[in-house]
């Protein structure tokens, strides 16, 4: 099943599967193929009886760099170049859409998930582990909600989930600044479980805990999460919507451009709210 996809392998031994991102991008950043794959990855494995758990992790030295920028550009280009007419912001909200089903198929998942993050998990990286049932990471492991930085506002599922996971001044602190924070800070404010000493730690815990899940009565389990999810579907979903609208209006502009612009060419933005 694992050479079916371009952007993830998936290995399934003993109740567990393992998901791993694998690219193509660098940092195994989400491109075209990521965002098609999704749904179907966790559909499958969803629908397979013998997978009581799945473990999400990266390939390489990072979880996610977040969204692959060279290769999804062509959305953004096409709402910046036409400012006068609808059609290419109504094709920008239904991609927003179908990017969100990508991560929400991984929340909506009735099997448990658990990630586990080393090096970088940075903009669409924190989208998909705030969609996941548990989180733990290696000690080198670090967190952004970037995409402010990009003149953007998140709007894949990190500001519609975590605001279940985190407090409310902790979330705003790392969506207003864009900062960096490191595994150590992770854990304090409760964006991780746990912290290990280093990726092969974080990931066998993560294994051993989907192996306890997997111990477990499956339709049990099932059960647990459909009235832990229960709580947070209507509200995640509203605010989905709602941010997709939202993007679709108001991120083209000068601002989105200085920020890739200024990215690509590895220097500081001068933003000026246009």
């Amino acid at each position: 099943m694992g050479d079916a996809y371009e952007s993830v392998t998936v290995d399934i031994d003993d109740h567990i599967a393992q998901v791993t991102l694998v690219g193509p991008g660098k940092g195994n950043a989400m491109g075209p193929a990521f965002w098609a794959e999704m749904p179907d990855v966790f559909a499958t494995l969803d629908a397979d009886r013998d997978v009581r758990a799945i473990v999400l992790t990266g390939s390489g030295k990072n979880f996610s760099y977040g969204l692959d920028l060279p290769a999804m550009g062509g959305a953004l280009s096409d709402v910046m170049s036409d400012g006068t007419s609808a059609r290419p912001r109504a094709e920008f909200h239904a991609t927003v859409l179908r990017m969100q089903r990508a991560i929400s198929a991984v929340a909506d998942c009735r099997t448990p998930t658990i990630a586990s993050v080393h090096g970088w998990c940075i903009g669409g990286g924190v989208d998909l582990i705030s969609a996941v049932d548990i989180r733990y990471a290696s000690a080198d492991a670090k967190f952004s909600v970037r995409e402010v930085k990009l003149a953007m506002v998140a709007d894949v599922g990190s500001l519609a989930r975590l605001p279940l996971i985190l407090t409310d001044g902790h979330l705003r602190e790392l969506a207003l600044t864009g900062k960096d924070i490191d595994a150590a800070r992770a854990e304090k404010i409760g964006l991780v479980n746990d912290v290990y000493d280093d990726a092969e730690a974080s990931l066998a815990a993560a294994r051993a805990t989907a192996a306890e899940i997997a111990a477990n009565p499956p339709l049990t389990i099932n059960g647990i999460k459909d009235v832990l999810d229960q709580q947070r579907i209507a509200r995640v979903s509203e605010s989905l919507r709602y941010v997709a609208a939202w993007n679709s209006a108001m991120l083209p502009s000068k601002d989105l451009t200085e920020g890739i612009t200024a990215t690509f060419e590895k220097r500081p933005p001068k933003f000026t709210g246009e």
